[in-house]
């Protein structure tokens, strides 16, 4: 690790945890550390959308709703906080008037995180995002195994004759080879299909998909084997679009669609991929305006603490392997 003694949460003895600057889960900002193994980055743009607008405002509802995750996490046996340096990097600032330009200044800013060691959990935004930060995952690590949990395939091609937005990511990274095609997943996908031609272009695109129905139909230690077997031993990208849950557990999101996955399955989903070469994560869509007592930013800040556990395993076992 590149600190050898994190910092971790703020002293609860000290603040109470509801008061206080909301930076994720209580964390130091990443000035305050030597370095980070892992930046919690939050990208505000939402020009790429094409229904409800508001995912902006994602990344600070996301911190607001992170202040109770706690420093140790029972079920995968792990302090994520402490065996590495998890630190907030604050917000790019990605303007909403330019969709090329925003994606030029997110890669950017995301390449000189992974350029110093550190992975990216990054905090959306509308999922265009995911497109600028494959590229600088990708740029360190070659093509990428992607895990992608959505309702949406996200592998259009145009939109209102936009060829970059939130429908388009994986679309643009399987064609600029930054995707490993032989290696790529969607998991929960259900709706937002115009014609089977679509379905053809998304396998073209490397894309394997696990669909909603079949949490009902399978058990998720199936799935998880499924999911485990495609990525293989590749570098992986995580992308959640919390609308993967069904609006009944994440009502705050541009594009919602019935039927979706239940949080309970999302995280046993998660906690079955321990072992996994995590180099970069997003977690996106997350629009609180249309929110009810916090229900979707909390659970976007717990999926983001999933994988910032699921991270911290695989580095400690890395890191038994060198020793």
């Amino acid at each position: 690790m590149g600190n050898p003694t994190p910092v971790g949460q703020r002293d609860d003895s000290r603040m109470p945890r509801y008061g206080g600057l909301a930076t994720y889960a209580l964390l130091p900002r990443i000035e305050e550390v030597p370095h980070a193994d892992v930046a919690v980055l939050g990208v505000p743009f939402d020009g790429g959308t094409s229904f409800r607008p508001g995912a902006r405002f994602g990344p600070a509802h996301i911190r607001e709703n992170s202040r109770q995750l706690h420093p140790y996490h029972q079920f995968l046996d792990v302090y994520p906080f402490t065996c590495q340096q998890v630190a907030d990097a604050g917000d790019v600032a990605a303007g909403p008037f330019d969709i090329q330009h925003a994606v030029a200044v997110i890669e950017a800013a995301a390449r000189r995180l992974v350029e110093g060691g550190t992975r990216i959990v990054a905090l959306g935004g509308d999922h265009t995002v995911a497109l600028p930060l494959m590229r600088a995952a990708a740029a360190a690590h070659g093509p990428l195994a992607v895990l992608h949990f959505d309702a949406h395939l996200d592998t259009w091609d145009t939109c209102q004759g936009a060829s970059v937005w939130h429908g388009s990511p994986f679309r643009r990274a399987s064609e600029e080879g930054i995707l490993d095609l032989n290696h790529c997943q969607h998991v929960g996908t259900r709706g937002g299909v115009y014609d089977p031609s679509e379905l053809a272009d998304d396998r073209r695109a490397g894309f394997e998909r696990i669909d909603s129905q079949e949490f009902q139909d399978r058990p998720i230690g199936d799935i998880v084997a499924q999911i485990r077997r495609r990525l293989g031993a590749r570098p992986v990208y995580v992308s959640v679009d919390i609308d993967v849950l069904d609006p009944a557990h994440a009502p705050a999101t541009g594009t919602p669609e019935v039927g979706g996955l239940t949080t309970r399955e999302l995280f046993a989903t998660l906690r079955g991929l321990s072992g996994l070469n995590i180099v970069g994560c997003d977690i996106v869509e997350v629009a609180p305006a249309y929110d009810h007592a916090g229900v979707t930013g909390l659970a976007a800040a717990h999926t983001a603490w999933e994988l910032i556990s699921l991270i911290a395993l695989s580095e400690n076992r890395a890191s038994a392997k060198g020793a």
